[in-house]
């Protein structure tokens, strides 16, 4: 009798480890099929970057069309500053209303890094991970799997957690110490949804979204460009820029509270340009940079910019990352750091330590 009820409990020990060996499975089979051939989505949520002690948030909203249409909105809740990532059949370009530009980049983007905010490159991370962990807590399930980031190497792993029907409530990205550096919080998410083609559109995008009159780029206008912008020559050289709106002065010089050691600024001007200032400092030393801030100028007429690098994610705003130099533009300033010797790595320190808020008068 006692060996009968041995033989029946080691049968269900071995019945309950099956199915729980089987969930795990079929968690990842369902979910793969639940995303992996979207012919669209659209999805809503709020973005969190930690920097220190401040945290940045986003409101997120991503259209997604088959094939290779790409359209993020990322609006800063601090200021509403909002920038949009689009990539249609032909380029990759980050539009900011707000300066009337668009920054066109020949990129990879989104296939080169990990994105938080789109379905596909969650998932790809998680197939891509042969050491991922899936459990069960309560009515959600958590898969941890590793990611990649190349130009923030200390982001190591995701954690996603999905509901009881597998839909995905949100996803954290953490360091070696599982320290959370950035979270989304997904709270709508649209698998069958119905897109206008000018979703994809850069002049129907800007137009929606600016104010200021004449929205389509005016064949042979040179506009000026941002820091680390190249532009592609006009066919018209009989042509004049297209003016500026000039923005004010620079009050307050930002400098930036992360240096690599053994360097030190040895230098700092400030001069005036035709719509503002500019001021430049240099920084000698072991790892010497040079760190310009400039007042942004807004278009009166739309103008695409092409523009080196790769778009990169920067605390509060959308910059260019190259192998030598970083720039963006946040609460009017522009900002352009260029060194010969540092890593993207030392670049994007330099630049995440800019903080301070600026004042544009």
């Amino acid at each position: 009798m006692k060996k009968k009820i041995l033989v029946l409990l080691i049968g269900i020990c071995l019945f309950l480890t099956g199915c729980f060996g089987n969930g795990k499975k079929n968690i990842l089979k369902d979910f793969q099929k639940k995303y992996e051939d979207l012919k669209a989505y659209q999805l809503e949520g709020n973005l969190e970057i930690l920097n220190n002690e401040d945290v940045f948030q986003y409101e997120v909203k991503v259209s997604y069309q088959k094939k290779d249409k790409f359209n993020v909105s990322l609006k800063n809740k601090a200021n509403n500053h909002e920038q949009i990532i689009l990539k249609n059949e032909n380029e990759v370009y980050v539009l900011t209303p707000s300066l009337n530009k668009s920054f066109k980049f020949q990129s990879e983007w989104p296939y080169n890094n990990s994105q938080v905010y789109l379905i596909q490159s969650i998932l790809e991370d998680i197939l891509d991970d042969d050491n991922r962990t899936i459990t069960e807590s309560g009515e959600q399930y958590i898969i941890e799997s590793t990611v990649n980031y190349p130009n923030n190497r200390k982001l190591v792993n995701q954690v996603v957690t999905l509901d009881s029907d597998l839909n995905i409530k949100s996803v954290k990205v953490v360091d070696e110490q599982g320290t959370e550096q950035m979270k989304m919080t997904f709270t709508k998410i649209d698998l069958n949804p119905s897109i206008d083609r000018s979703k994809f559109d850069i002049n129907e995008i800007m137009t929606e979204n600016t104010k200021v009159p004449n929205q389509t780029p005016t064949p042979g206008t040179t506009p000026t460009p941002s820091p680390g912008t190249t532009q592609t020559p006009s066919p018209n050289p009989s042509s004049t820029p297209t003016p500026n709106v000039q923005t004010g002065s620079i009050e307050d010089v930002i400098y930036p509270l992360y240096i690599p050691t053994g360097t030190v600024l040895t230098n700092e001007e400030k001069v005036s340009k035709t719509d503002g200032e500019r001021v430049i400092m240099t920084f000698d030393g072991e790892k010497p940079f040079l760190l310009v801030e400039e007042t942004s100028s807004i278009e009166s007429e739309f103008s695409i910019i092409p523009t080196y690098g790769e778009p990169y994610l920067l605390i509060d705003t959308v910059g260019a990352l190259t192998d030598s130099s970083i720039s963006w533009s946040s609460n009017g300033i522009d900002y352009y750091i260029v060194s010969d010797v540092m890593s993207q790595d030392e670049l994007v320190d330099i630049a995440r330590s800019i903080t301070v808020v600026p004042n544009a008068k």
